[in-house]
């Protein structure tokens, strides 16, 4: 019994900070370029609704360039940037998706978001896709995570199945105006069409032990049904936002800033690995019974940062 509670800590923290996925369109150079300044948790590169079908090619390598520039705003190799990088690749049926990995799969890239995800053995081909080019490239077997974008009806009945495919996967997002289209219905203020399938994403993601990212919101004007939105996700086990504008962001940090319990966690983590890791020159130190590694310490600081950030 008295391990429980760090074995806890040691899943949780394994899991990144992500209380903003803000999309960020790499054909519009502005975007790409002001992006860093919002503040947002994760800035995932689109390769797939925001590019026109002509220019899907094009958008490649621009996307590649994004994520060196994008990385190099890292203080140093050992010390994680203050935003993960993600890209978001084009349906796996799409004929294209092959072609985006290739693309984009280099040092720098923290993980891909897999757009129109139906299926376990979707998520597993392509997790081996990428241990095929972490492996040609040179970067470490698993650090390319996997977050399926479940937004078909067929994707949120496989969600649990989606969210338990692999290892690599750090959450999950919910799309609700893709899954309303394919549900044939009609989006409404209060979103009763989309309450099963929003809430039945959430409770896989809990499931499986990964975060759970909310659906974005067409509206980035109106702070006040911003908050009641992301609070009602919150509710219901979401504990990030998918964003498109600089403002859901920083509503989004601020209603899904990590639970004072977690930033206790983190603070054990952090102060233990610093007096007992760092300052011995040791890379893992023992905690309540369970390793506690560079990985976890970087985590948890992150965590922490993060709560620091929500309060100024």
């Amino acid at each position: 019994m008295s391990e429980a509670p760090l074995d806890h800590i040691s899943r949780r923290f394994a899991l990144p900070v992500m209380r903003s996925v803000m999309t960020v369109p790499v054909i519009v150079e502005r975007f790409v370029e002001k992006a860093p300044s919002s503040g947002a948790d994760v800035l995932c590169l689109d390769l797939e609704d925001s590019v026109p079908p002509d220019e899907k090619l094009a958008a490649r390598p621009l996307a590649r360039k994004a994520i060196e520039t994008y990385a190099g705003r890292s203080p140093s190799p050992d010390k994680c940037a203050s935003f993960q990088i993600y890209t978001r690749v084009n349906g796996f049926w799409s004929g294209l998706i092959e072609g985006d990995l290739e693309a984009i799969v280099y040092p720098g890239l923290d993980g891909v978001v897999v757009s129109k995800a139906e299926s376990a053995d979707m998520i597993r081909e392509i997790d081996l896709h990428l241990s095929r080019l972490e492996n040609e490239r040179g970067i470490e077997h698993g650090a390319i995570a996997i977050m399926p974008l479940i937004e078909t009806a067929r994707g949120v009945a496989k969600s649990y199945e989606i969210c338990e495919a692999s290892p690599r996967l750090t959450g999950a997002i919910f799309g609700a105006e893709d899954y309303a289209t394919d549900m044939g219905v009609e989006r409404t203020t209060d979103g009763a069409e989309i309450l099963f399938a929003r809430t039945q994403v959430a409770i896989a993601c809990r499931a499986a032990g990964i975060e759970a990212i909310d659906t974005p919101d067409p509206d980035y004007t109106d702070a006040d049904h911003l908050r009641r939105e992301m609070r009602l996700a919150k509710s219901l086990g979401y504990r990030g936002k998918l964003c498109i504008h600089p403002l859901q962001v920083q509503i989004a940090n601020e209603i899904f800033r990590p639970a004072e319990a977690e930033v206790a966690e983190a603070r054990l983590i952090v102060e233990a690995f610093e007096r007992d890791g760092l300052a011995r020159g040791r890379a893992a130190i023992p905690l309540g019974g369970k390793m506690v590694d560079t990985p976890i310490y970087w985590r948890a600081k992150r965590l922490l940062e993060a709560a620091d950030g929500a309060d100024r």
